[in-house]
């Protein structure tokens, strides 16, 4: 960045914040988010392919669309949306600012596109729905998001959902792409969580990220909702119910490019907890020039000792099936019986999360879905 951008960055802040002078994207990447993404990295010629990729995917149309029939942020507009822009990227030391527009959209939402050159699109519900501090936090994301290269990804899942559209009265013809979709879907998933902590290291206000979550899931009524019984209710989804329920939640969840937003709120919260935010918050923290010396077995690694973990301390039914399996537990038919059925303590069938299956189709436009992880709908980035 130029040394004038510098400049106008330091004077944007309406509070000190801390900046992370060449801080690598694997410093706030979900465990999962980071193995694939550090897999990708090390692929000889992988740019080369996804720039030759850009010719046939419709990027060059979605800029021309945004720029004719979008405002784009600057210095003549949305001057404050501007200012939190270039504040983010200073913040993550992001070398260029990518270009940012507003759409007239009454849903919540925003986004980061493309494969060349990255774009950010924020819509006009968004902005009008959370305060300047929440709106920090979700400019953050979508840097974030810039920063560790999943605009590419993002693009490419846009790309393969609608192939698999239009193929999909041929017998078996999306049979492959849908799986490939999947397999997208369910990475696509840690990168936002992957954002999310993105957008905090930027706001650097874990409330406001707290309120921005709910209100994507709520409406602006603050005054009708509270954080922390907000955050009880990814408790209850997560531990309540029995496997009827677990296999529902995943039934629920396969259709989305994005995590519901109380267990965002959720995730996010936890990380907030740990050493390894702490850590960076004090000044230690990958950088940038060392990604080229990272390990795609080491990340491997701790990907899978992540969801290890995961299933160890999960409250989820099956989960906790699986760890108990795992562990070799005695009597399996039994234990699977008492939690197919709810017995044993299991909780009350049918209450754990379970949705009236709005939830899942609400998504069905996967990665056009920005921010916002939406109810029915709702697109999420």
């Amino acid at each position: 960045m130029t040394e004038r951008s510098h400049e106008s960055h330091e004077n944007v802040p309406s509070r000190q914040r801390r900046r992370f002078a060449g801080i690598s994207s694997r410093a706030y990447e979900h465990p999962a988010d980071r193995s694939a993404l550090v897999a990708l990295r090390k692929l000889s010629g992988f740019d080369t392919v996804f720039k030759t990729l850009s010719g046939l995917l419709p990027e060059r149309s979605l800029r021309l669309l945004f720029l004719s029939d979008s405002v784009r942020v600057s210095d003549a507009q949305f001057v404050h949306l501007n200012d939190m822009l270039r504040d983010a990227c200073y913040i993550l030391d992001l070398e260029k600012v990518p270009p940012m527009y507003v759409n007239q959209d009454p849903q919540p939402n925003a986004m980061c596109i493309g494969l060349d050159e990255p774009i950010i699109v924020v819509t006009t519900g968004l902005v009008e729905l959370l305060d300047e501090e929440e709106m920090r936090a979700v400019i953050g994301h979508e840097a974030g998001h810039a920063l560790s290269g999943h605009a590419v990804y993002r693009t490419i899942l846009l790309f393969l959902t609608n192939i698999a559209l239009k193929v999909a009265w041929i017998p078996l013809g999306n049979v492959a792409i849908m799986a490939i979709v999947t397999a997208l879907r369910e990475w696509f998933r840690k990168s936002e969580l992957s954002a999310d902590r993105a957008g905090l290291l930027v706001g650097q206000d874990l409330q406001a990220s707290m309120r921005g979550l709910m209100k994507i899931a709520g409406g602006n009524h603050l005054h009708e909702m509270n954080v922390d019984a907000f955050l009880a209710q990814a408790d209850e989804y997560e531990k309540g119910g029995d496997l009827r329920d677990s296999v529902l939640k995943i039934l629920n969840l396969l259709p989305r490019s994005h995590p519901f937003t109380t267990v965002r709120a959720a995730e996010l919260k936890k990380w907030s907890e740990t050493r390894d935010y702490q850590r960076i918050m004090d000044g230690h923290y990958p950088r940038r020039d060392e990604d080229k010396d990272t390990s795609v077995t080491d990340s491997f690694r701790e990907s899978a000792a992540h969801y290890a973990d995961t299933v160890r301390s999960s409250k989820d039914p099956l989960m906790k099936l699986v760890g108990d399996i795992a562990g070799g537990a005695g009597d399996l038919g039994g234990k699977l019986r008492d939690k197919f059925t709810g017995q044993g303590g299991g909780g009350s069938a049918g209450k754990g999360g379970a949705t009236d299956g709005s939830a899942g189709s609400a998504d069905s436009a996967g990665p056009q879905e920005p921010w916002n992880p939406g109810g029915p709908g709702a697109a999420g980035s």
